[in-house]
């Protein structure tokens, strides 16, 4: 009698969107070890969108929108079976206007590389999975964002991004949910990493040093999906 025959479990694929080549490229690498789970299958902008999508995970690092409808474009796209926000920011008012966008998951960057995989695997087989609310901590190890190299932290990082974008200190402290005096707190603090003695030399610093987007990648999946 011969043996049953075995069946390989397909990898789903995975989508990410975010403006920074830098970010993206730091967490494709973090699932390097686990081809045989997820696939990714887009980080270039300039890739044509013609396939339908598992997972999108939707990186929310510096990113401009101070609402979720954006998300909500996304998650009405066809190609994009689930949609999955990954951020550190747990802020109530975030996590609530995600669910109501109908978003699939809601990931913490705290995640270690085995457990964010088997959250998105989770997704994949429908289930609506949201982390915890982390405590204060850095990102996780494996990822990457403008400044790492110089000891910029993951916060910083966001703040410089968004200056650099041109937002006010208001601005900023609107999109990430900080107070105003935490943004000028992690403001000085880049100044003195970056030996920058005002806003103007900060953004120029940030100029040079890969803070300002590369891509609106989810401009071209809300144009697609409508």
């Amino acid at each position: 009698m011969s043996a049953p025959a075995t069946t390989t479990k397909k990898p789903f694929t995975i989508a990410l969107v975010d403006d920074y080549d830098v970010v993206l490229l730091g967490l494709a690498h973090m699932f390097d070890a686990y081809s045989d789970t997820l696939e990714v299958v887009e980080i270039d902008a300039n890739a044509p969108l013609s396939e339908s999508i598992d997972v999108v995970l939707y990186d929310a690092f510096a990113q401009p929108e101070s609402s979720h409808a954006q998300i909500g474009e996304l998650v009405k796209n066809p190609r994009a079976r689930h949609v999955v926000v990954y951020t550190w920011n747990f802020h109530p008012e975030l996590i609530e206007s995600a669910r109501a966008q109908g978003v699939h998951g809601y990931l913490s960057k705290t995640l270690t590389a085995p457990e964010l995989v088997a959250a998105l695997e989770a997704v994949n087989a429908g289930e609506i999975v949201l982390s915890e609310p982390p405590p204060r901590a850095r990102s996780a190890e494996e990822l990457d964002w403008p400044g790492k190299q110089e000891g910029i932290t993951d916060r910083e990082s966001e703040i410089l991004a968004l200056i650099t974008q041109g937002k006010s200190n208001a601005a900023v402290a609107e999109l990430t949910y900080l107070s105003p005096n935490t943004v000028k707190s992690h403001i000085r603090s880049v100044y003195r990493k970056i030996g920058a003695d005002s806003r103007t030399q900060a953004v120029l610093w940030g100029v040079e040093h890969g803070f300002t987007p590369d891509h609106r990648r989810i401009e071209r999946w809300v144009t697609e999906g409508r």
